[in-house]
């Protein structure tokens, strides 16, 4: 049995183990494919089409002000490409200089064959909280605003959309007023028809999700930037009745420091996918996804360090053993030395990256138990208040760029996806243009 799995696995399973060990990690800076920089699409929405996942959302490099509405796209979920941005700043109007345009969500009319996008819309001191609305020929090409309004007259801060199996699509509304909203929205999906229903308790960052019939209403209470316990509640029918709302991760963990943005179906299964907002410097904000299990009526949530989903099944398996390699007994050169780090593994790390000495860690004898495409979490300090960078080479190959969003005191991590070989293998941390790298507590790399 074991030789019938090793051939089966040479000849017929290469490719999936490949795809198979890329690995989402919650919280971590994520860096697109493309440009080297973490990834900017906060509040969060997803359509895939064909086999290709587009990931559109918020733009905070600049802080809270309105400056794009991004768009990436990728195949596997853990690699993205920056395509372009649906809307950006203009000199006056809804998306004009310190407005807030936030939570934006695309879905296609099969009838009218365009992509239709629609997002919060306010002032800075959000009283105007309206719902805005824009369409597009191509889910990542430039749309076309159109307006903004208060959905029924009700004001409309958190939203999300839903398109049911008929085809019929639905805003959904945070109303401070009354309370989150389920509305109708016209064939064109372009206006807001008629009210379907409306809790009496206040509910933000919506979405909904059904399976076997039963829907799922997911959302956060209102605590401004700081994450609570997040909450579900479910029903037969859009029009309700509803059930009680209740949690679906450990109580306390606060939804493992994240706020609902969308949940994600794939296959048979849904990606729960929240943002760990850093009020502090938006820019910094992280991603949290995690499997999400619905059985019944009842959806619940764990937490993990590091995760594997197979983008074309939907199967989601748990982030494989790692092996351990510290910054400070990597090769150091050029500037680069040992630095003190408190919170580090160790209490050091590999310091002075780049910068005036060039420095360069190499982490040498790297093993890996396949040649296949995986993910290496590299845990890393940053006290500065925007990204630092990393150009990095494995086995004196071409670099790619790293991003590292600002993290002081506990080292964050940074998912570095890369090919390795199998046995030793070679991983160097420099930077081309002379800018700081950050401090490299380690590097965590799967056993297989």
């Amino acid at each position: 049995m074991r030789c019938f799995m090793k051939l089966a696995t040479a000849v017929a399973g290469f490719a999936y183990i490949a795809s198979a060990s890329l690995q989402i990690v919650p919280g971590g800076t994520w860096t697109a494919t493309n440009t080297g920089k973490h990834i900017q699409a906060h509040g969060g929405g997803f359509i895939k089409v064909g086999s290709t996942y587009y990931w559109v959302g918020e733009d905070k490099t600049e802080g809270s002000a309105f400056q794009n509405i991004n768009c990436y796209s990728s195949t596997n979920l853990v690699e993205w490409k920056y395509e372009g941005a649906l809307l950006s700043r203009t000199s006056s109007g809804d998306l004009g200089p310190n407005r807030v345009v936030e939570r934006p969500k695309v879905i296609y009319n099969k009838a009218t064959k365009k992509y239709v996008l629609w997002m919060h819309i306010d002032d800075s001191g959000y009283a105007e909280a309206k719902a805005g609305v824009a369409v597009g020929d191509t889910v990542c090409g430039k749309y076309t605003y159109i307006g903004s309004s208060r959905p029924l007259g009700f004001v409309s801060r958190d939203m999300g959309l839903y398109v049911d199996d008929d085809d019929k699509a639905y805003l959904l509304t945070e109303d401070r007023n009354n309370g989150l909203r389920i509305d109708l929205l016209s064939d064109d999906y372009l206006s807001v028809k008629q009210a379907t229903y409306t809790w009496k308790e206040k509910i933000e960052a919506p979405a909904v999700i059904k399976k076997n019939g039963v829907y799922f209403m997911f959302g956060s209470t209102l605590t401004g930037w700081d994450p609570n316990d997040n909450q579900y509640s479910t029903a037969t029918k859009l029009s309700g009745p509803w059930s009680a709302w209740k949690s679906f991760a450990d109580s306390g963990s606060k939804t493992y420091t994240s706020q609902t943005t969308y949940v994600l179906p794939v296959g048979n299964n849904f990606i729960y996918m929240g943002d760990r907002w850093v009020s502090s410097n938006l820019m910094r904000s992280t991603y949290v996804w995690l499997p999400l299990s619905i059985s019944g009526t009842t959806a619940s949530m764990k937490n993990a360090v590091n995760w594997i989903v197979d983008a074309n099944s939907g199967s989601m398996t748990s982030g494989p053993s790692e092996n351990t390699y510290e910054g400070e007994s990597a090769t150091l050169s050029g500037g680069a030395k040992t630095v003190s780090c408190s919170g580090c593994s160790g209490s050091k790390a590999a310091g002075y990256v780049g910068g005036s000495g060039a420095g360069v860690v190499t982490f040498n004898n790297v093993q890996s138990s396949a040649t296949t495409r995986t993910s290496i979490r590299v845990k890393y300090l940053n006290g500065d208040s925007s990204q630092r960078y990393a150009d990095v080479s494995v086995n004196g190959g071409a670099s790619q760029r790293l991003a590292f969003v600002p993290a002081s005191g506990d080292p964050n991590t940074s998912t570095l996806n890369v090919d390795l070989k199998a046995g030793s293998n070679t991983i160097s941390f420099s930077t081309k243009d002379g800018s700081w790298g950050p401090d490299i507590d380690r590097l965590m790399v799967p056993q297989s």
